[in-house]
């Protein structure tokens, strides 16, 4: 049986993180809306001239096209024993299209990860990523517990302001602050996951495949839990 996995919660959960660590540990491709873009902008696919065109008006990329990316992603031969799916789907209308592609395929796992908002503020606000390479400092890798105990009190500490910039342990870049991980910018940007995004919970929510994970735990916590609930799922989806 194959693992087909849509990992949900709002931006600061840890999704990303946890699903790059499964999806090594299982051999399948992490599959995020971004990086779709990027690659059928850069291959010049049918749906990716689509997209480039409506991002060069300054427009938002809408469903059809989404569900077009998605659509031509999971047909790749390396999608066929698996995939997780980080960032897709953000409307019931794109998990509705889903459901049908996924026709003939294992059934989907779905995983909600679960952070108080207080929390999610917390780590947004403090986050810093790689001005190099993107990658996030709370990454496996990145940054050492002590280096993110640094972070968190990133601009209160002489000593920290002494030991000059951070550097990314995956490619040495300097680390910054997101220009979208302000505080009144975190807030709004959960306003939006809660109104636009949240109502996939209650689309999933009846399934024997869909499971909730705390993940306002150890990173190591985390992955435990989301292993145990991966394996759940799939045992429900065979009762």
């Amino acid at each position: 049986m194959s693992l087909n996995l849509i990992m949900l919660g709002p931006p600061g959960a840890g999704k990303g993180t946890q699903a790059e660590r499964l999806a090594r540990s299982r051999g399948i491709p992490k599959i995020s809306t971004g990086d779709m873009l990027r690659a059928a902008v850069h291959d010049g696919t049918e749906v990716g001239k689509r997209a480039r065109a409506i991002m060069d008006r300054g427009e938002l990329v809408s469903d059809d096209v989404m569900i077009g990316l998605v659509r031509e992603r999971l047909d790749r031969p390396d999608a066929a024993s698996g995939f997780i799916l980080d960032g897709f789907p953000r409307t019931v209308a794109q998990a509705t299209a889903l459901d049908e592609i996924m026709n003939g395929r294992d059934p989907l796992i779905v995983i909600d990860i679960v952070v108080p908002e207080a929390e999610l503020v917390r780590r947004l606000s403090t986050r810093l990523i790689c001005d190099d390479c993107g990658a996030n400092a709370e990454l496996g890798g990145v940054a050492s517990a002590a280096e993110r105990a640094v972070l968190a009190n990133a601009g209160n500490s002489p000593d920290a302001a002494q030991a000059g910039p951070m550097r990314c342990r995956r490619c040495g870049g300097r680390l910054v602050q997101r220009t979208d991980d302000g505080v009144d910018v975190v807030r709004e940007r959960l306003k939006v996951y809660r109104a636009n995004t949240k109502p996939l919970v209650d689309f999933y929510c009846g399934r024997p495949t869909f499971r909730s994970i705390d993940g306002a735990q150890a990173p190591d916590r985390v992955a435990a839990d989301l292993a145990a609930a991966v394996a759940a799922a799939g045992n429900g989806s065979l009762g």
